[in-house]
């Protein structure tokens, strides 16, 4: 199935360094009070009591460490991913920066250590803001959207970008202090990427939103380069050699994907037992794709959930995560509550339990204002990074009914929940202790360590790393 469908990337690709919506209050400077209210010092071992853990409103989730933006040589943060080392059990998180990529030792979440930052492959900015990150065996991949307007031809539309960077991991063992981080491997037939999804299981890597200089993935544009690609998925091998991923196919039929989620199905629907189907958020559908051919995939259909006259804008398809069990998708729109269409903060809630046949069955609000952003499933339980009101944890346990309890939370933006593009970007929820990290932009990384728990789990804080999947979300 071929959709005519245009791209509406993060940037102006005709106008190469316009400030799009999101990003526009970022400006350099780190204040000794953050926006929503955190002064720039290191914090930790706060207990959540009476619903405060010191500044920070919370429930059932505690504080096990602060890492302000001054202590990891950042201005600001935005994506992340986590890796554990099979070997020396060490705990990694990867944190997208303005400068580049830093890594943190989480290992003893009250105690982290900052252990250097990889810079980022453009320098100054546009689109450092934007940065994303995954995992595979002992190896990262980075993304962002940054370009190199120095590099930039009007007349071609020739530019150069960041890329891919490939990062051997290994090279942290042992640390106790910053190293110079040292990059193992960039791909650079990619000019810039919005997000990074990675299946584990089947080892493929799906670069998404990536608009510039991509002819392998189609709609060439000889004149005018700049615009060569649609934004759909660009698939790579990295199961057959993790430091030097290979080329395998596009996922282009429905035009610019903002996030992926690609899984080994496992699900109830056996047409599709053991392909590798992909959930794309794509501004104003979730389309599904049958992806077990990357040469040559097929869109089994896409899937509106509020009016179809709605436009991007008023909208956004932002990022989802399916369920443990692969039956459920739970979705999240970056603009309906900005634009007014949601009046308050909304999950929405799918069951896929016939992938041909797709359906939201419930949507779920807490009469919060703040815009939701990515979400992650652990077993039963759901972990959603919420701008201005932090992270929010759900019990999907009722997720057949359409759905969630909330079960626990972190306000790392106390000072208000304004529907605004500030506080929460990320969290990592998969180490399987418990710990749970969670970028916040104008702040820093936050170790927090949950006590929620789920009715169908209850004998496990943050369960064992089912669900993890694959997938991004920036």
């Amino acid at each position: 199935m071929h959709l005519p469908v245009s791209a509406h990337p993060a940037h102006d690709l005709q106008n190469p360094g316009a400030a799009p919506l999101k990003g526009r209050t970022y400006d350099g400077v780190v204040d000794a009070v953050s926006p929503g209210g955190v002064p720039m010092e290191a914090m930790s071992d706060v207990r959540c009591e009476d619903g405060m853990a010191g500044i920070f409103p919370c429930h059932k989730v505690d504080l096990a460490s602060f890492t302000p933006l001054t202590d990891m040589e950042s201005t600001f943060v935005n994506d992340l991913w986590g890796w554990e080392d099979d070997e020396t059990g060490l705990q990694l998180a990867i944190v997208g920066t303005f400068e580049g990529t830093a890594f943190i030792d989480v290992t003893d979440g009250s105690n982290p250590v900052y252990l250097g930052t990889l810079e980022s492959q453009v320098p100054g900015d546009t689109g450092n803001i934007w940065g994303d990150v995954r995992v595979y065996e002992d190896t990262a991949y980075i993304g962002s959207e940054a370009i190199d307007l120095d590099t930039y031809v009007p007349a071609t539309g020739e530019l150069d970008g960041f890329g891919i960077q490939v990062v051997d991991l290994t090279q942290f063992r042992g640390a106790t202090a910053p190293i110079d981080v040292e990059l193992t491997h960039h791909i650079d037939d990619v000019t810039n990427s919005h997000n990074i999804s990675l299946n584990e299981d089947s080892g493929r890597m799906y670069v998404v939103g990536s608009v510039y200089d991509v002819e392998q993935c189609g709609t060439p544009n000889p004149d005018f380069p700049v615009l060569n690609g649609n934004g759909g998925a660009i698939v790579y091998d990295v199961a057959t050699d993790p430091n030097d991923p290979q080329f395998l196919g596009c996922l282009t039929e429905d035009g610019y994907s903002h996030d992926i989620q690609c899984v080994d199905y496992a699900g109830p629907d056996a047409d599709y037992t053991g392909r590798e189907i992909c959930i794309g958020s794509n501004e104003d559908t979730v389309t599904i794709y049958d992806a077990t051919d990357p040469a040559d995939p097929v869109v089994l259909d896409r899937f509106h959930y509020l009016d179809e006259s709605l436009e991007v804008g008023d909208i956004y398809t932002h990022q989802g995560w399916l369920s443990a069990d692969h039956s459920y998708f739970f979705l999240g729109d970056e603009l309906d509550e900005l634009s007014g269409v949601a009046s308050e903060r909304t999950t929405y809630i799918w069951d896929l339990r016939d992938l041909d046949d797709a359906r939201v069955i419930g949507t779920h609000t807490d009469g919060n204002t703040s815009i939701d952003h990515n979400m992650f499933v652990d077993d039963f339980l759901l972990y959603q990074a919420n701008y201005t009101s932090g992270l929010w944890i759900y019990d999907t346990w009722k997720q057949e009914q359409g759905r969630v309890t909330m079960r626990g939370f972190f306000d790392v933006f106390p000072a208000d929940d304004r529907t605004e593009f500030f506080g929460s970007w990320g969290t990592y929820p998969y180490f399987g202790d418990g710990k749970v990290v969670v970028t916040s932009s104008d702040e820093g990384v936050f170790v927090l360590q949950s006590r929620a728990k789920s009715s169908d789990n209850s004998d496990k804080p943050g369960g064992k790393g089912r669900g993890k999947g694959g997938g991004s979300a920036r």
